[in-house]
């Protein structure tokens, strides 16, 4: 058991719950909210993350990209823990619940009669999970060619900000891509920092990620411009919705932010970024329930 728990990542859960802690409570600022939605949402999105890190540590692990050269933590089938075999298992089982729990959550976000929406959410819920598996398992799985960052934008920011805006209001507006934005572009530095980390390893593995094509200098610019964008995004959308000034409680997750920032700028050893993930993952999240509470509190 304690093989799986270590599989399933259990420190890059806080950063998947950010984005729909934020379009949460953005929701609830606007008057729309339910209990039931909130928590189904959470776990839904915890099960799509968990399904992603048993795909990546399966993808990873058979194509040889986790081996002995390989920075940070051990993987389960990269130290014989856990059998190719085993872990398709416990990706299957991972699969059907996370499924599970999301046709609970559009059915109580939308009943039975909302049949477009009902529609689109179920598309946007077997999308996940395809991207979630994709990533680094099969002959074209996008991590492998440098698009990791993109879908972590899409799926970590926008369809979790604005996704779980929708599954309250049943409405969009255009401001609310602004902190889908700083959640996606933080979510982006989290995997650029652990393709910095690995870049060495990638390169021999035939794992092309963003960093393995850009370079480790262009990489370490490219991570400010996220850390940059994301406090950007963040300082619009709260002055165009201003009705507090506790819209802005989220600069101070931006504090230790700037302090990782500068670190990741001028630092040049690989497995000194590896304790740098857990920072920014960290941060994220207090960004995110920092912001939550200064738009509730308004």
């Amino acid at each position: 058991m304690n093989n799986y728990l270590q599989a399933a990542r259990l420190r890059t859960l806080p950063l998947s719950l950010s984005g729909i802690i934020v379009g949460s409570a953005m929701a609830a600022s606007d008057g729309f909210f339910d209990w039931q939605v909130f928590v189904l949402a959470l776990l839904t999105t915890v099960g799509f993350q968990v399904v992603s890190n048993f795909a990546n540590d399966y993808g990873d692990g058979i194509k040889g990209t986790d081996n002995h050269e390989r920075i940070g933590p051990e993987r389960a089938l990269q130290s014989g823990a856990v059998s190719p075999r085993q872990m398709r298992r416990v990706i299957i089982v991972s699969v059907l619940v996370t499924f599970g729990l999301a046709l609970l959550l559009i059915y109580k976000a939308f009943g039975a009669g909302d049949w477009l929406n009902l529609l689109v959410f179920l598309v946007l819920g077997i999308a996940c999970l395809i991207a979630a598996i994709t990533y680094t398992v099969g002959k074209k799985a996008y991590g492998y060619h440098g698009f990791g960052d993109l879908f972590v934008l899409l799926f970590f920011g926008l369809v979790s900000v604005l996704g779980s805006y929708y599954l309250f209001a049943k409405e969009l507006s255009f401001s609310i891509c602004f902190p889908a934005l700083s959640v996606g572009a933080l979510s982006m530095g989290v995997l650029n920092l652990n393709n910095m980390r690995d870049q060495q390893s990638d390169a021999r593995a035939g794992k092309n990620t963003l960093v393995v094509k850009m370079g480790a200098e262009m990489a370490r610019y490219y991570h400010v411009y996220l850390l940059v964008v994301a406090l950007l995004c963040a300082l619009l959308y709260n002055m165009i919705s201003y009705r507090s000034p506790f819209q802005f409680l989220f600069l101070m997750a931006f504090l230790p932010i700037a302090a990782h920032g500068k670190f990741v700028l001028s630092n040049k050893e690989p497995a000194l970024l590896d304790p740098e993930l857990k920072k920014l993952a960290m941060s994220t999240f207090l960004f995110s329930l920092l912001f939550a509470l200064g738009n509730i509190l308004i």
